[in-house]
């Protein structure tokens, strides 16, 4: 039974606090059928309706003042086909649900974001991605969607089953529909060896190319007004299992990279002037450690520390000499960043708006620490980001617009065009995807 909710004052928030709503209705479906009615009766009352995941994107890609749509109630693992090594999962399922209950299956997604809090339709609608020489986004493991149309209709698609939408509602932004499920590639479970270490940005910056060859999952975090970075290497391994150990995962992870940095930021908050000194302790802080375990425990960790975040998607190629720039603008100008750039990779895909569509690419990501002015490190950022014809990730901060989106994604009008065939009357639409992709 679907229930209608509010929040408090029937206010929505993201994770970030960089967004809040306040929808006519909130409506929390049990079942896909109820999801259909609610779509429709939104149409009779001339409501626009947006799904909302658990929030954690930076952009209002998921804000509406029609008809907010909770997946909680639509979780958990629909089938496991071993022999067509695929899962179909309700679209509201947590990854880390996902990834917890396919290790209990013996199987396993081949790559992951960073953190897992996210729903799977979240995730993939805007494109979650970790790092991967070979393997690439959440989104470029679907095999398979289903998703309710503006005309309140059940549509699914595969390689073979409407391939146009298959190709664009992998990422599709909550513009084509509202998933319902999604079919994923899985394999059997297999064990990962994480080597970090702390390396200067020199060293990996004249290494990048050989270090991004020779490791199936190479990514590093530069730390602002130091020489300084921290770089993680994974890659598969026949065992034995060997995790981090409780006490060590505690103080490393919980104690360093959530208490300890916590306290950090809010020191360099208060006293921007201590930031410098605060990231030349905190790049020093974490030491080198090797260890092996199954693949969600080594891709994924928690993420205490509320911040703001931009991305950019540039080129492969353009990575060093995007960072270098950035370098540059952070040290000759006034700005204190507290918070770690971190940068990985991905290999081309074919989903219409994937940041990695058509092409190799390298992700560089700036964050600041919740409650800290952002907007001049992030606007001196994304000039040198665009400049390399970077794209923006949909659910980070950024400020491009259509008409910048239609010269970076060659297939931007396949993507429009679809939208304007599943949705002429802009069932989903909102002022984000007014302005990404044009009204």
């Amino acid at each position: 039974m679907s229930t209608t909710v509010s929040g408090r004052n029937g206010t929505w928030r993201n994770w970030g606090g960089t967004v809040a709503a306040r929808p006519a209705r909130q409506v929390e479906p049990a079942s896909v059928d109820e999801l259909a009615a609610a779509v429709r009766k939104a149409a009779e009352d001339g409501l626009t309706v947006k799904a909302v995941g658990s929030g954690h994107s930076f952009t209002s890609v998921a804000a509406t003042d029609g008809v907010l749509i909770r997946p909680q109630l639509l979780t958990g693992i629909r089938n496991i086909d071993r022999e067509a090594g695929t899962v179909t999962v309700e679209a509201g399922t947590p990854l880390k649900r996902l990834n917890m209950a396919l290790a209990r299956e013996g199987l396993s997604l081949t790559n992951m974001g960073n953190i897992m809090e996210q729903t799977v339709s979240g995730a993939t609608s805007t494109g979650t991605h970790g790092t991967g020489r070979d393997s690439a986004s959440i989104a470029a493991q679907i095999k398979g969607l289903e998703l309710v149309t503006a005309d309140s209709s059940l549509l699914t698609c595969s390689e073979k089953e409407h391939p146009e939408v298959f190709a664009a509602a992998r990422t599709g932004l909550g513009a084509l529909g509202i998933i319902t499920a999604i079919t994923f590639a899985v394999e059997p479970i297999f064990l990962l060896t994480a080597r970090e270490e702390p390396m200067s940005l020199d060293q990996v910056t004249s290494r990048f190319d050989e270090l991004w060859a020779e490791n199936e999952h190479f990514e590093f975090y530069w730390f602002p007004h130091t020489g300084n970075t921290n770089t993680k290497r994974n890659n598969r391994s026949a065992g034995p299992e060997q995790p981090v150990g409780q006490l060590a995962g505690w103080f490393e992870d919980e104690f360093l990279s959530n208490g300890v940095f916590q306290v950090a930021q809010w020191a360099g908050r208060a006293v921007p002037a201590t930031v410098p000194a605060i990231a030349q302790i905190s790049s020093k802080a974490l030491s080198a450690r090797t260890y092996t375990d199954i693949p969600y425990k080594v891709f994924t960790s928690p993420r205490r520390v509320r911040f703001v975040e931009m991305e950019y998607a540039v080129p492969r190629e353009a990575v060093v000499e995007t960072l270098r720039e950035l370098k540059t603008t952070v040290d000759r100008s006034g700005l204190r960043i507290s918070f770690p750039v971190e940068v990985r990779t991905a290999p081309a895909d074919d989903i219409t708006l994937s940041t990695a569509s058509g092409r190799d690419t390298a992700y560089i990501a700036v964050h600041m620490f919740k409650g800290t002015p952002y907007q001049a490190y992030f606007t001196a950022a994304e000039r040198i980001f665009t400049a390399h014809e970077g794209r923006p990730h949909w659910g980070k901060v950024h400020t491009r617009d259509a008409e910048y989106f239609a010269a970076v994604y060659p297939r931007f009008g396949e993507f429009t065009a679809l939208r304007d065939r599943l949705d002429p009357e802009r069932r989903f639409q909102n002022d984000y995807l007014r302005r990404v992709l044009g009204s």
